[in-house]
């Protein structure tokens, strides 16, 4: 089994969406038993007293959009924001990172950079980071550059 875990900075957005269209995907190709996929913040802006927001209403919004959320493995309706934290880096195969500054605090976090790597890196994009439909507003871009780097890591990954 492969064990993915996407992080963003708040896990809200980027992250989840890339968690729930991967899940997406490999349950549409018949292979969703081959992976565990999930998602992480680096940050606990989007933790309060230890509970984490929902994925933000305009990113469900895009994942409705795009045909995603009908059934209970991409359901994500429960999906709360959780912070990465150092045990997840033995945990997970693939720490995969929406930009360059998630990635940066990913390593403080973990110590190593062994498994870190930008969902972008999978594609020819010369763009290294997915930007941040919460400051662009967005968030159509964001799902098809997320696309563009889950179809990547797929045939990184020979799926």
């Amino acid at each position: 089994m492969i064990k993915i875990l996407f992080i963003c900075h708040g896990n809200i957005c980027r992250s989840p969406m890339a968690e729930y269209i991967l899940k997406s995907i490999v349950e549409m190709r018949g292979i969703k038993d081959n992976f565990l996929i999930e998602s992480a913040a680096t940050s606990t802006e989007e933790i309060y007293n230890g509970i984490g927001n929902h994925i933000y209403p305009k990113a469900q919004e895009e994942l409705k959009r795009i045909g995603i959320g009908n059934t209970d493995y991409t359901n994500y309706k429960n999906k709360r924001a959780r912070q990465i934290k150092a045990s997840d880096y033995s945990y997970y195969d693939y720490l995969i990172c929406c930009d360059e500054y998630n990635y940066r605090n990913a390593r403080l976090i973990f110590g190593d950079d062994k498994k870190l790597s930008l969902l972008l890196d999978y594609t020819n994009s010369k763009r290294k980071s997915i930007s941040d439909p919460w400051y662009t507003g967005d968030f159509r871009k964001t799902s098809e550059d997320i696309i563009l780097g889950l179809n990547g890591l797929l045939d990184y990954l020979g799926y």
